[in-house]
């Protein structure tokens, strides 16, 4: 493995500092503190230029608030200027993690995502069906990943490749964020426990660039583990989601409590109780589909979902509170959704949705 030197410079350099801009402001060009910076932005950008330089760079403030799809969960989004910082930072330095990676793993990847996951593991399904074995499906979910993540593991595994010190401690101010607390204790909720009563050692903030980078990092520990120590072939990750294939109930059993042994000891995660060995006849929840060999469909929380978001956009519309051009967006998102698994009924259910519009 490559040690990785030599690159902070390249993260404050003007030019990567300008696309990082580029990229932080898509989707956001209208929100007040965008447009505040987008004013003066190479005047903005100079003097974060300058503060990586000198290496005065302190992360500002989150934000936080809660979303409930498709459980509750805390968002925490940091100023238009941090997220510039993440993206220059992200650009530099997730494309040589990224080739360290193994190719069955779909999370935040360009080229991977959830339809290409889903597309693998039924391609293996309708392998492992033509043989005479009947296979079985060993399907792991850690418990609140997001928020259990070791900071003093996280920066071991970053500083095995990063010999770059200002790099290691730039990462370190965004791992370790003096200003917000991220984690929280085993078998708690996120609604159980008041922000300021986070753990500051464990956790990083849902929504942030540099956790989706930090999150494939840290379970590529696991992926390397199964795939060079267990040397298991039918195993796939979409984030903290895994899913195992083989035809001995025992041998997956085995494989579970290695996996969990080493989540346990060398990452200081643990499995939570979703965590199961079911026949693959039965369907595989993955990726918000149900897959099997012949066949993909919604989960029915996803469709759930899918269908209350599409009402509320009609009522929005019909109440002059949204655009109809919004709407018909949303509905060819939805729609591309739905392209990839059998939903003829949910599919229905749009267009009545969108002719009672018109």
């Amino acid at each position: 493995m490559h040690s990785i030197k030599n690159i902070y410079e390249k993260i404050y350099d003007f030019e990567n500092l300008h696309k990082a801009w580029e990229k932080a402001r898509r989707g956001k060009r209208y929100r007040e503190d965008v447009l505040s910076f987008n004013r003066n932005y190479e005047e903005h950008l100079i003097e974060i230029q300058n503060q990586l330089i000198y290496e005065t760079y302190e992360v500002g403030r989150y934000h936080s608030f809660y979303v409930f799809e498709p459980k509750k969960r805390l968002i925490m989004s940091l100023p238009f200027k941090d997220r510039i910082v993440q993206w220059a930072i992200y650009q530099q330095l997730f494309p040589l993690y990224e080739k360290t990676f193994i190719s069955d793993s779909y999370a935040c990847r360009q080229g991977k995502g959830t339809h290409k996951a889903a597309d693998k593991l039924q391609y293996w399904l309708r392998q492992t069906e033509r043989k005479p074995e009947r296979y079985y499906y060993l399907k792991m979910d850690i418990s609140k990943y997001f928020y259990r993540v070791d900071h003093e593991i996280l920066l071991k595994i970053l500083g095995r490749r990063i010999k770059d010190k200002r790099l290691l401690n730039l990462l370190e101010k965004i791992i370790n964020c003096e200003t917000t607390k991220f984690g929280l204790p085993i078998g708690k909720e996120p609604d159980e426990v008041e922000v300021e009563d986070r753990l500051g050692n464990k956790g990083m903030p849902i929504g942030n660039l540099t956790s989706q980078m930090f999150a494939n990092i840290y379970l590529n520990e696991v992926d390397q583990y199964a795939k060079h120590e267990l040397g298991l072939h039918y195993y796939i990750r979409y984030m903290d989601d895994i899913i195992i294939l083989h035809h001995d109930k025992k041998y997956l059993a085995q494989v579970k409590e290695d996996l969990r042994i080493f989540l346990d000891e060398n990452l200081r995660l643990n499995l939570n109780n979703k965590t199961a060995i079911r026949p693959c006849s039965m369907g595989i929840d993955f990726v918000g589909f149900r897959i099997w060999a012949t066949h993909r469909r919604l989960k029915k929380k996803t469709a759930l979902k899918i269908k209350r978001s599409m009402k509320h956009y009609v009522e929005k519309v019909e109440d002059g509170e949204e655009s109809r051009e919004k709407m018909e967006r949303a509905i060819a998102s939805y729609r591309g959704i739905l392209s990839h698994c059998n939903s003829y009924g949910m599919r229905q259910s749009l267009n009545r949705l969108f002719i009672r519009k018109e």
